[in-house]
């Protein structure tokens, strides 16, 4: 059981919890630009989609708005974000319809 300890604790490293929460701080700032055009469960599984598939430096980008009205270059950035194939494939196996 100890022998688990050393894997378990080397599998949260301190740039995994930063990313970890950098996306949560993300998430406030891109629900709001969501709720816009979707509500409810629609828009949390778009904000998801949008902060899962935002790079690192766009993860970064989008958490210095947290706390204040998103500005267009933010809003840019997630539609820039939205507009990918991979968000695009996961929006639509959420049963999401979210355009740029």
């Amino acid at each position: 059981m100890l022998a688990l300890v050393p894997l378990t604790l080397a599998a949260c490293s301190p740039q995994d919890m930063a990313d970890k929460i950098g996306r949560r701080t993300a998430e406030t700032v891109v629900r709001p630009i969501v709720d816009n055009r979707l509500t409810g469960p629609q828009a949390d599984a778009a904000t998801r989609c949008v902060v899962q598939n935002a790079s690192a430096a766009e993860v970064q980008s989008l958490a210095r708005d947290v706390g204040v009205y998103a500005g267009t270059s933010t809003e840019a950035v997630v539609w820039a974000i939205v507009a990918r194939s991979e968000t695009q494939s996961c929006l639509a196996a959420a049963g999401v319809a979210l355009g740029a």
